[in-house]
């Protein structure tokens, strides 16, 4: 398990890296919003080009398109494109050019904030999370009142709602599904565990899961309908379908949608509104990423970094920021598109098939079963046992096999071609994390002693003091093995029960086969 601790820190420190870059370009465009005019209204700027054509003379009196739109651009794409990024000025991944600086500062306050909102820990972010998780609940629901009110909004609403089964029969939709589970719910990333350590030892985790599994999908479709009757409008005002409109990807949150605010009475209101909405919820996933990294680091390290917790985020901070300056660049995106398409996929899967597998198989389900009644008073039912120990493996096994039999090298915008050293780079990033794995476990067999399967059963098993950290959590199997407990150790007790059987899984096997027997008796 540690050396799958190992995977997920670095899988997490790669993603906080460009993940804050992604709310630098929120902060800039919120600052951006401060204006009577949004900046992207119109073209004849100077970053625009003789291509750019803005909503407000593409249509005649009559409803007729005098141009070509699809050798035109929006003046919202070439802002983004040549104002924000001035990715015109660099070549490829392998020309970053000059750093701008604008972006700089905006990734700069955007590291403070993480520092400052994670100072104290989960003391500060636990409030600081009360309004980031909550605010956006309300611009949400202010964005789709305001979109469903529009005309056309109807247009967009039939397309998010309509089936494509020619899509739903495509692995790879199913794939892109999967990670967006990963990322919109944090599974595998850390965060879950991290927080969840902080809890007290009999919190009912079986309702919180439920809560925000429940939540997180209640909020996506509300989210779908803000954003797809807005391209309905969009659509309609444009005089062109909706699968022309919508974009995937960075797209969407910073041409698509600022473009579609500009088509709005108070334009400059709604789009502050919108960043906003997009700055407290990228906040909240920085939040997590940082705690834990510096919660898994502090942990391994007590002594020496506990006291002095608040010091080390700051290093934390500022090693990642310096880390981020190349996607600052004037070639910045096409290394942010890089590390969004593989320093997670690939390695994020791999991380949580371990996870599953170890748990279930090595640790052992009857083990973790008995755990969780410990803690909740109930076992898990049968449809959690089917999907730890065979439908979520398997499913996420398949998926990964796929992924790799179908693997297409990344791209940007549809043009640009990654070289074939920035793909070998790529796949380098995903597939260190992996070697975390086998890594940890070949050092902790090392540290044994016996012959080389001895070495590996042992390193198999839990640590004699394996348990819940407080003394009186401790029951069962686990009573009074804390150092320093004034209890007799429960191992001498029992070699002494069972007549000097030493091996620990000889011990919770009959440990757990006193159990057994003790429900049975009390269900009679």
């Amino acid at each position: 398990i540690l050396s799958v601790g190992m995977a997920t820190i670095l899988i997490v420190c790669l993603v906080a890296i460009y993940y804050n870059m992604i709310i630098a370009y929120v902060l800039f465009y919120l600052f951006a919003s401060l204006t009577k005019n949004l900046p992207w209204q119109y073209c004849g700027n100077w970053w625009n080009t003789d291509l750019c054509l803005d909503h407000h003379i593409m249509r005649t009196g009559n409803g007729a398109v005098p141009f070509n739109i699809s050798n035109t651009v929006s003046p919202s794409e070439e802002y983004w494109s040549r104002y924000v990024l001035h990715i015109q000025e660099s070549s490829g991944i392998g020309d970053p050019g000059r750093i701008r600086w604008n972006l700089c500062l905006c990734l700069l306050l955007a590291w403070v904030i993480v520092y400052l909102c994670i100072l104290k820990g989960v003391k500060s972010s636990g409030k600081v999370v009360y309004f980031t998780a909550t605010f956006p609940y309300l611009i949400l629901i202010m964005l789709l009142i305001r979109g469903v009110t529009l005309e056309g909004a109807w247009l967009g609403i039939k397309f998010y709602l309509t089936p494509q089964f020619d899509l739903l029969l495509s692995p790879k939709v199913w794939i892109e599904a999967a990670l967006q589970i990963f990322y919109s719910l944090g599974v595998g990333f850390g965060g879950l565990l991290t927080f969840a350590s902080y809890n007290t030892f009999h919190q009912n985790i079986y309702r919180d899961t439920f809560i925000v599994t429940v939540g997180n999908a209640i909020t996506s479709i509300l989210a779908g309908f803000a954003i797809f009757s807005v391209l309905g409008y969009m659509s309609q005002e444009l005089d062109v379908p909706v699968q022309e409109v919508a974009k995937a990807g960075p797209g969407l949150a910073f041409v698509v949608y600022p473009q579609a605010m500009t088509m709005l009475p108070l334009s400059p209101f709604w789009s502050f509104l919108f960043f906003f909405m997009l700055l407290t919820l990228g906040l909240d996933s920085q939040f997590a990423f940082l705690e834990t990294i510096v919660t898994a680091v502090t942990d391994e390290f007590p002594y020496y970094l506990r006291p002095k917790k608040a010091f080390f985020s700051a290093v934390v901070c500022i090693v990642m920021f310096l880390m981020g300056l190349i996607l600052t660049t004037e070639g910045g995106m096409y290394w942010l598109v890089l590390l969004d398409d593989y320093s997670a996929g690939f390695g994020l899967m791999v991380v949580v098939i371990t996870t599953c597998l170890v748990v279930t198989r090595v640790y052992g389900m009857k083990r973790f079963c008995r755990d969780i009644h410990m803690m909740l008073g109930f076992k898990p039912g049968i449809y959690f046992k089917a999907c730890w120990l065979f439908l979520s493996p398997v499913t996420m096994m398949a998926l990964l096999v796929y992924s790799i039999i179908k693997y297409e090298p990344s791209e940007y915008n549809g043009s640009y071609r990654f070289p074939f050293w920035a793909e070998i780079l790529g796949i380098l990033m995903g597939i260190i994390s992996c070697l975390m794995i086998p890594m940890g476990m070949v050092f902790a067999v090392l540290h044994e002693e016996g012959t080389l399967w001895q070495r590996i059963q042992q390193a198999s098993r839990p640590t004699l003091d394996w348990g819940p950290s407080l003394e009186e959590n401790r029951t069962g199997m686990y009573v009074a093995t804390l150092a320093g407990s004034q209890s007799p150790k429960p191992l001498m007790v029992h070699m002494r029960k069972y007549g000097g059987i030493t091996s620990y899984e000889n011990i919770a096997f009959q440990v757990d086969k006193e159990i057994e027997e003790d429900e049975e008796e009390s269900m009679m």
